[in-house]
């Protein structure tokens, strides 16, 4: 199944306190249980701004529908093409 990077722009996000972030999962981790279970979560990356979510779904529009259903922002949606790290350079 496709893989997905979320980019949701959220001002102040790295002020978030460890309380916020509970909340958020849970609404996250809520939407998606009624979902069913062609949509995971992966992890997220927060940074000053903005949040960076991984996810597997079958396509773009489930993705969006996750956002949707829960009041998160889906500023871009990219179906993640490749996964490189260090050992990709090794012969």
């Amino acid at each position: 199944m496709p893989k997905y990077l979320i980019e949701r722009e959220i001002p102040g996000a790295g002020s978030l306190t460890p309380q916020d972030l509970q909340a958020i999962s849970r609404k996250s981790c809520g939407v998606l249980s009624g979902m069913g279970s062609q949509v995971q979560w992966l992890e997220s990356y927060v940074t000053e701004d903005k949040v960076y979510c991984i996810y597997i779904a079958p396509d773009e529009a489930a993705v969006r529908a996750h956002a949707e259903q829960g009041g998160f922002p889906a500023n871009r949606i990219s179906r993640i093409k490749s996964v490189i790290d260090p050992t990709t350079a090794e012969n």
